[in-house]
């Protein structure tokens, strides 16, 4: 945003340094999406993929915090100090996190107490509306509120959410993030003509020029900026943070530093821009920040989206997809918890049936754990009754594997996308469980 902010009024004709800062605003939140799918589908290494996640979360969450700041500068034609200006920015982010956190826990605590698929669903779509409005009403960042209460409810899901709701929940939020994302685009198709008849005064072959040396000042700031924001991190984590990490390889930091596409956030921060500031007159630049920002977007997606296949393979970091050593390491401790449940727990009040479905149990378990280190019918009340037994000793075991897998998450030894694929498994295993049970009911 600074180097933005710097280099922008040599570059275009009546920006000052302010809504320099506005353009760099815009284009500073990445989408790590497109690269992150390309990443792990060469096998990149997993530590520079979670930083290329994390890196678009924080990304988003600066960036826009950032427009916020900037924007009421230029509408209000503020020219704060040093001193001001970080109070501010500070007052914005404290507010931010802690309305956000606080309507996080509140949700979380009545997350606990109903288990209802539609409701539960209405209230994940209404939090961050809640969050934002209420930092806003504050003077704080709606931004921050958003993801810090986004970040502590999924670390929490795990824990208040039923396997059926958490089921319903992603498909949900699965449609709705395409759909949104798709929306985006087409309002910036539907606000080109627009945004062509404000900067009709510029020839289109200027605009094109001008399109495209912004986006190579842009993906040569984020080159140059990767390498000592690498080296700074390195230190801070060794000598601050006492953590045994290895020094970053100037091949993985190039590679970072080329997967800083823009997408959907850009876009959307473009379009939040005012249309007039605070007298009433049309804010500075808008639609050529608006034809700057979809210039970037349509470059770094077609050059460097298209060209980093072949870059990590030159690089020689592509790596034919292995093993998932985090996943492994999980499933064989879920079903080693599940046969340590079955080994301690009081049969003497279980049915004539108990010790077959014991010794299916335990073959069933001792098969799995294997797997992972080596990589006639009953009828009437009796078939009912065995059947009881086993939905319920396989509740029970699921919910031990359950217990296990997102204790391991929170030990840190395996991290949140393993977590998902377990829990995914063991959802669907509860629901098929629940499913014959209505069957045979009805039967």
């Amino acid at each position: 945003m600074l180097g933005v902010a710097a280099a922008v009024s040599w570059v275009f004709a009546g920006f000052d340094w302010r809504v320099g800062f506005v353009l760099g605003a815009v284009v500073a939140t990445t989408d790590a999406i497109a690269a992150t799918a390309i990443a792990k589908r060469i096998g990149l290494p997993q530590r520079i993929v979670d930083i290329l996640e994390g890196e678009s979360l924080l990304n988003d969450a600066t960036g826009l915090l950032a427009l916020e700041f900037a924007t009421a500068m230029v509408v209000y034609g503020q020219n704060p100090t040093l001193g001001s200006a970080v109070g501010r920015l500070a007052y914005l982010v404290a507010v931010g996190v802690v309305v956000g956190l606080i309507l996080a826990r509140l949700t979380e605590w009545f997350e606990h107490r109903i288990d209802d698929g539609p409701v539960e669903i209405a209230i994940s779509l209404l939090v961050p509306y809640a969050s934002y409005l209420a930092a806003e009403a504050l003077k704080g960042s709606g931004v921050l509120a958003v993801v810090s209460a986004g970040l502590y409810l999924s670390r929490r899901s795990s824990r208040f959410f039923s396997p059926n709701v958490r089921l319903q929940a992603y498909a949900v939020w699965s449609a709705l993030t395409f759909i949104l994302n798709g929306v985006v685009f087409v309002l910036i198709g539907l606000q080109l003509p627009y945004v062509f008849a404000g900067i009709r005064e510029v020839p289109l072959p200027k605009l094109i020029l001008d399109g495209i040396l912004f986006s190579a000042l842009l993906i040569a700031l984020r080159l140059v900026w990767s390498f000592p924001s690498a080296h700074a991190s390195y230190f801070f984590r060794k000598h601050v943070l006492h953590q045994n990490n290895p020094r970053p390889g100037i091949r993985q930091i190039f590679v970072i530093g080329w997967t800083g596409m823009r997408g959907v956030i850009a876009l959307a921060a473009a379009l939040s821009l005012p249309q007039t500031i605070a007298d009433g007159s049309p804010f500075p630049h808008r639609d050529l920040i608006v034809f700057l920002t979809f210039a970037v977007i349509l470059v770094t997606l077609v050059v460097q989206g298209l060209t980093l296949p072949a870059l990590i393979r030159a690089l020689g970091l592509a790596a034919a997809s292995g093993p998932n050593c985090e996943e492994q390491e999980a499933r064989r401790l879920m079903a080693q918890a599940a046969l340590t449940q079955l080994h301690n727990r009081d049969r003497t009040a279980d049915l004539p049936y108990g010790d077959e479905l014991y010794q299916d149990f335990e073959k069933h378990y001792a098969q799995r754990l294997a797997s992972v280190n080596n990589h006639d019918g009953e009828s009437g009340d009796s078939a009912q009754d065995i059947y009881e037994q086993y939905r319920a000793l396989s509740q029970e075991l699921l919910d031990t594997e359950r217990k296990t897998a997102v204790q391991l998450r929170d030990d840190g030894r395996i991290n949140d996308e393993v977590l998902r694929q377990l829990e995914h498994e063991l959802d669907l295993s509860e629901t098929r469980l629940r499913s014959g049970l209505s069957d045979s009911a009805s039967a």
